[in-house]
């Protein structure tokens, strides 16, 4: 397999050292804006099969020249959502198969934002499914840890563990801290600001996919490993738009455990329009006007996620919580995925958040290249079996696990 890796962030870079560890594939093509971030994410991974080369994840045809040039079978989006569909054509056009981590950008409903929903996540890439089929391409989209992982788990819970859901509720919580700031997320802050500030979506079967408003249904969840209970309050996220497709439930719900104080600062943030895409004119003190982001000004401001393990405390847990019945008994279930920043730090140099979400497009590719995993067209990661996608997480060195809520 030759892998075409588009964006060197902290993902990205964390990409590249656990692949580095594997034997799947024969190149790994290494592009980013920034050479320089290419270069050096190629560097700690200490690979012959890497290498480095400058690409605009916003020039589709320039990524599609680069992935016939290097004869990639696979183009590994790491870059934020905006790029999704520039990459996602570039892939469809180079017949190259298609992975990223997060969806198309949605658009909320223009009259009733917080009742219906207007362009859902992913809609743009599943309205091109006919293409990918005729190509005989897979496009696995929504294959990092949340999306990803969590679908995996809920494929899993209704292959082997329930007859019949009533609910599945992905839960995302942490207790980590970064010395020296009083606000420094974990995780992209342009994609934070994107799903944490639109409408979360919720599904239900018996009326589809409706919307709510931001941080609505707040709830105490007790998350494992000592992490313990963190308030959790709904979130726009593409699980919620890519389980109903293949997994049967009553309901389906993302909710995230922000903390107060983050959510104080995302709705200041909105309320100054801090979280607008759309650039501004703002005019220096020698007169010179310039438009910019107001959000890639906030980004810019904050400390860059990859670069905080060093000052990072604690675990993240993402996790997919299930219930229903099974032999006609009530069951509770949450099947979760603990990573701990001291150990993520010691073994790879990487922060927890931004370990986690890597390891599991890593994995995904694996079994892509081995048959395990086949398919054409837009696919989600529930489309698969979910054993042994797991099996082989855990012979990463990534153990999952699974907490009886309720008795059987």
């Amino acid at each position: 397999m030759r892998i075409l890796l588009v964006g060197t962030g902290g993902v990205g870079t964390a990409i590249t050292r656990i692949a580095a560890r594997r034997d799947f594939f024969e190149r790994m093509v290494v592009a980013d804006y920034d050479l320089a971030r290419a270069e050096a994410a190629v560097a700690t991974a200490g690979d012959r099969r890497f290498t480095a080369t400058r690409v605009d994840a916003s020039d589709e045809e320039a990524v599609a020249r680069l992935l016939a040039a290097e004869r990639c079978d696979v183009l590994l989006n790491a870059t934020d959502p905006r790029f999704v569909m520039p990459l996602f054509r570039a892939a469809h056009t180079a017949r190259a198969h298609y992975l990223d981590m997060a969806m198309s950008l949605s658009r909320p409903h223009p009259d009733l934002p917080y009742e219906q929903t207007g362009t859902k996540l992913g809609d743009e890439q599943f309205a091109l499914d006919d293409r990918w089929r005729q190509t005989g391409r897979l496009a696995l989209v929504g294959m990092g840890v949340e999306p990803g992982l969590s679908d995996v788990f809920a494929r899993y819970a209704a292959d082997e563990l329930f007859d019949t859901i009533e609910e599945i509720g992905v839960r995302d919580g942490a207790n980590l801290t970064v010395d020296g700031y009083d606000f420094a997320p974990s995780f992209s802050i342009w994609t934070t600001i994107e799903e944490c500030l639109n409408p979360p979506v919720v599904h239900e079967a018996d009326r589809g996919w409706f919307t709510t408003a931001p941080f609505s249904e707040p709830e105490v969840f007790d998350f494992p490993e000592g992490i313990g209970p963190v308030e959790c309050v709904n979130v726009e996220h593409e699980e919620v738009l890519l389980i109903p497709r293949w997994v049967k439930a009553g309901r389906v719900t993302f909710k995230y455990g922000l903390g107060e104080e983050f959510i104080t600062a995302l709705r200041v943030l909105h309320q100054i329009g801090l979280d607008r895409t759309d650039p501004v004119t703002v005019t220096a003190k020698d007169g010179t006007r310039v438009e910019v982001s107001p959000r890639d000004v906030v980004a810019a401001c904050l400390p860059d996620p990859a670069g905080l393990g060093d000052r990072m405390h604690g675990k993240t847990c993402a996790g997919t919580w299930v219930r229903g019945t099974r032999e006609g008994r009530p069951r509770e279930i949450y099947l979760y995925h603990v990573v701990d920043n001291a150990w993520s730090m010691q073994e790879y140099g990487c922060q927890a958040v931004v370990w986690q979400t890597a390891v599991n497009p890593v994995v995904a590719l694996e079994l892509i290249a081995n048959g395990t995993w086949s398919g054409a067209g837009v696919l989600g990661p529930e489309a698969f079996p979910p054993r042994p996608f797991l099996d082989l997480l855990t012979a990463y060195g990534s153990p999952w696990g699974i907490r009886e809520q309720q008795s059987v």
